[in-house]
């Protein structure tokens, strides 16, 4: 009989050898009809400890080899989408520029305060010429 291979995204890679791969499958609901993705998570062996989060990886079915790990990574597919971050204005990230002063956030609500003011005594007259 055949082994199995399937491909899915690795998501983590904490444990000795071991890497989680995430396989996702798209069906159609039963009962509406609608294309739906469903994930599953299988442990597979990792010898030289290669493969890292986020890369795309083919794993095959094999004996089992410990009470969770019955595949193999096989090869990679794709490699992990990293991002670089430059950061090009290092005040930024100062404590100081984290959280607005008393008096900007003081300045922002009183436009509301006022609109609110401004319904109710609206809403007062409105009130009193019905009486």
């Amino acid at each position: 009989m055949p082994k199995r291979v399937l491909t899915g995204t690795v998501v983590s890679d904490k444990g000795d050898k071991t890497v989680v791969v995430s396989v996702e499958r798209r069906v159609k609901h039963p009962l509406y009809g609608k294309i739906i993705k469903r994930s599953k998570k299988y442990h597979a062996h990792d010898e030289g400890n290669a493969f890292k989060a986020g890369e795309q990886v083919r794993i095959e079915e094999c004996k089992p080899i410990s009470k969770l790990k019955t595949w193999t990574v096989l090869d990679r597919i794709g490699v992990a989408k990293t991002a670089a971050i430059e950061i090009s204005e290092p005040t930024a990230l100062s404590p100081e520029a984290e959280a607005p002063t008393a008096v900007e956030e003081t300045k922002a609500e009183k436009p509301a305060k006022a609109a609110k003011a401004a319904k109710k005594a609206k809403a007062e007259d409105a009130v009193e010429a019905d009486a």
